[in-house]
Order: C-alpha cells, then structure tokens, then sequence
C-alpha cells in the first residue's frame, strides 16, 4: 500500500546548513571524529565506528563501501607511474630490483593511504549530511 505522506517525508529536502568541509576532511584524514576532532573515527585499520566516543556523534549510517580502494588506486598509480617511468628512462636498474622497489612501495603507500581516505570519505558524508548511501 502506497504511503504518499511516508514518501513526501522520505524525499524532503534537507534545508539545515552543511557543515564546514575542509576541516571535516582534515579530521577525517587524521581518522578522527569530523565533529569534535578529538575522538577516533575508526575502530581497528577500517572499521567505522558507530559513535565518537568524546561527542557522540553518529557515525554508523555511514557506508564509504569501495569509494576509498578506488581513491587509494587512483593515487598510488598516479604517483607510482611517472616515477616507475623516470626510474626506468635514467637510471636503468636491473628489471627484478626496480620490480621488488616498486612492488613494496605501492603496498606501502596503499595502506598507509586506505584508512585516511576512507576517514576523509566518511568526513565528506558527513559535513554534506549525506548518511551514506
């Protein structure tokens, strides 16, 4: 059965101010709590927590899904590819070496990068109101 009042309020456009994006993205780049700053965003390497422990804040109708994989593909291979082309071009090293160097450093680089883009995605979620997806 069809609810049209169920529905208007489900589709009713958020009129409630944003919230301030850069610094949310900053504090959710630092894994931390987008409102407060202070309190843990993530629970373990990935997991979102469902509430700040400092503030309160709500956090587990967030869902960052695979946004944060691509963003950390994205990243690793347009840093890794113009220098894996200079490495090769003027200094020639043996195709095992260059291929261990280049290997460690993207596996490197990705973790290091996964759990601050996937708090800076949370962070975007959050300062445009959006509560996931």
């Amino acid at each position: 059965m069809y609810d049209q009042a169920h529905d208007t309020a489900l589709h009713a456009i958020d009129d409630t101010p944003g919230r301030a994006l850069r610094p949310a993205l900053f504090r959710g780049w630092r894994r931390r709590c987008p409102q407060c700053g202070s309190g843990p965003m993530l629970k373990g390497y990935l997991k979102v927590r469902d509430r700040c422990p400092v503030c309160s804040e709500a956090f587990h109708f967030h869902r960052a899904d695979d946004g944060p994989a691509y963003l950390t593909i994205l990243v690793v291979g347009h840093i890794m590819a113009p220098m894996l082309h200079l490495t090769f071009t003027r200094l020639r090293p043996e195709p095992l070496i260059m291929a261990t160097g280049f290997t460690i450093g993207a596996v490197v680089l990705s973790l290091y990068l996964l759990p601050r883009l996937k708090g800076a995605l949370v962070a975007f979620q959050w300062a445009r109101r959006m509560h996931g997806f």
